[in-house]
């Protein structure tokens, strides 16, 4: 039977993982896969950690790995990318915005073998408000305007994938990461599924909007370098309006004299090409960083504990007695081989075992 991965990333959401956990119980019972979860804590500072390790007790389905800190949660997605062992690997909010009654579906189509993953996506924004709407709207417009990666408006990160979109997703280990755009890189053939937006079960959003247009300029500069092209295209367009002034300067000099102009005018100029100046720097300067943090090959994450150390833990003695065991042989391997290097050590050893030699 095949085995369905869930990865489920976590950041204080201590309120909604057993509310979770109700609704993806008889998802799993009903499927016709075996399952498993692994919930992803990226650093949570409340008792989301002490929730995952409960449902580790109660079910054998469920695991969870911790990072040290809080990563982000596209690390919370590849380490769990890495730690899925199913045939088939899906990624799912805690939330419950990510309906879990889609599943079965997704598992259907996967196994009809006519494509190799099936996301999900919303099919309108209602419900949200009317700036964030806008500016995801205009996101996703913009970037696939500047990008060959097609990124399909409203998409979630909730998608089933094959075992060999999940490796190939795997190769793209980049330290600045925007899952999006590396589903839409890798190729394969994909299905949507639409589905209306429904609200958080519990807790509160974890994406202010700061954080949103924070993320977006990642997808933007993550896959696309037209932002340098326009950097590189700003700056010949001003050195050409400066050519056409220089040239009008000039011939009215020559024609007219040489009046005084106005300080006003030219304090515009100059500060409007500072303006561009500092833009085009800046957005170097973004490209750059990015660069450098990648060249340092620092870990997508660190990881502080996991459910599979915790069985370990509990197996120690077993492991304990098999080298104790191996110690044995290994002693009694030195007291053959001084048997044979050493044949007085052999004489007086079976003289003790007989009692002649007595202390």
């Amino acid at each position: 039977m095949n085995l369905i991965s869930v990865i489920v990333p976590c950041w204080n959401e201590e309120e909604t993982i057993p509310i979770y956990y109700e609704h993806m119980c008889p998802v799993m019972d009903a499927i016709d896969a075996d399952c498993e979860l692994i919930f992803v804590d990226d650093g949570s500072q409340d008792a989301t950690l002490s929730e995952m390790k409960k449902l580790s007790e109660k079910d054998a389905r469920c695991q969870y790995l911790s990072f040290s800190r809080n990563f982000g949660k596209e690390a919370a997605m590849y380490a769990g990318l890495q730690a899925a062992k199913g045939d088939y690997v899906t990624v799912m909010d805690v939330d419950l915005q990510d309906p879990p009654f889609l599943l079965p579906k997704m598992y259907a189509m996967l196994q009809s073998g006519t494509c190799d993953c099936v996301a999900a996506r919303r099919s309108s924004r209602e419900g949200e408000g009317k700036i964030k709407s806008f500016l995801s709207n205009a996101f996703y417009g913009v970037i696939n305007r500047l990008s060959r990666t097609e990124i399909v408006s409203g998409a979630r990160d909730y998608r089933l994938m094959s075992r060999k979109m999940v490796d190939a997703v795997l190769e793209m280990s980049e330290y600045n990461r925007f899952s999006k755009g590396i589903f839409g890189w890798v190729g394969f053939h994909t299905e949507w599924l639409e589905f209306e937006h429904e609200d958080r079960c519990a807790g509160t959003s974890k994406w202010p909007l700061r954080k949103l247009l924070a993320y977006s300029v990642d997808g933007i500069t993550g896959f696309s370098v037209a932002p340098l092209s326009l950097a590189s295209v700003m700056g010949v367009l001003f050195f050409l309006i400066s050519i056409i002034l220089i040239v009008f300067i000039i011939g009215r000099t020559l024609l007219f004299g040489d009046p005084v102009a106005g300080w006003p005018s030219m304090a515009c100029i100059l500060f409007l090409v500072s303006g561009v100046q500092l833009f085009c720097t800046g957005i170097v300067g973004i490209y750059l960083s990015k660069t450098y943090l990648e060249t340092k090959h620092r870990p997508i994450y660190l990881l502080k504990e996991t459910s599979e150390e915790t069985v370990k833990m509990h197996s120690v003695q077993p492991v304990k007695k098999q080298e104790s065991a191996a110690k044995r042989r290994k002693d009694t391997h030195t007291a053959e081989k001084k048997n044979v290097y050493f044949p007085e050590y052999a004489d007086k050893r079976h003289a003790s075992e007989r009692g002649e030699i007595r202390a």
